[in-house]
């Protein structure tokens, strides 16, 4: 019986998972867990598949939607643990869709399988949904609101605008060339002048004052500047 008991405890421990392995599922976790702010729509894509993201990021089970961490075989002490993670992952997913999308992938077999169906039913819609949001930038304005609320209603839109039309990225080995830092430094400038073109006319001085100067400030300090000028 001791022997028994022994053979026992070593078998536990040698298929005990490590907490920072990505088929690690935390005792708390449950599949139909609302892990998104809102449900999964026609019309807002962009938002839950970042938010969705994040959080499997933080969770360190992005590999399974993305397909990075492939299905081990049948014989080995992993597939149980990665049928386990997938189904689990299934579950945050489709629990965070509105019912009619969700009856659409109930028969998928993985959860890579319905990411990749969501993003070739919902991305094509890209372009129309950029140039819409290109339309909001360039019609907002501070209108009296708090330079805050003007400038996270800008925000927003920016981050939905990378989401559904993401910066081209360098393919050279080790990205030598700078492209991606000039990128940045374009799209850094475009929001500047966006963000101060907003501004009310209260703003006229201290964005003249911001414009003169040489180099271009980022837009995080032309941000505080301004609420700076509208303290005093």
């Amino acid at each position: 019986m001791a022997g028994d008991k022994a053979e026992s405890s070593g078998d536990d421990k040698k298929n005990k998972i490590d907490t920072s392995s990505p088929y690690y599922i935390h005792p708390s976790d449950y599949p139909k867990q609302m892990q998104v702010n809102d449900a999964l729509n026609d019309s807002n894509y962009g938002e839950w598949k970042q938010e969705m993201m994040n959080f499997l990021l933080a969770k360190n089970k992005m590999g399974f939607v993305d397909g990075t961490i492939k299905k081990p075989d049948a014989k080995s002490s992993l597939n149980f643990a990665w049928t386990r993670a997938d189904a689990m992952i299934k579950g945050w997913i489709t629990t965070a869709m509105e019912r009619e999308i969700r009856t659409s992938v109930r028969y998928a077999n993985t959860s890579s399988e319905i990411w990749r169906d969501l993003e070739e039913r919902f991305e094509k819609e890209g372009a129309p949904r950029a140039y819409e949001l290109k339309q909001t930038l360039n019609a907002l304005w501070q209108g009296g609101a708090s330079v805050s609320t003007y400038y996270t209603k800008l925000r927003t839109a920016w981050d939905e605008l990378q989401t559904v039309l993401p910066n081209p990225r360098c393919t050279c080995e080790g990205c030598h060339c700078g492209i991606g830092k000039q990128l940045n430094e374009v799209k850094e400038k475009e929001r500047s002048y966006e963000f101060l073109m907003g501004l009310d006319d209260d703003f006229s001085v201290v964005r003249t004052q911001i414009l003169a100067m040489k180099p271009t400030p980022s837009l995080r300090t032309i941000y505080h500047l301004v609420a700076e000028s509208e303290q005093q």
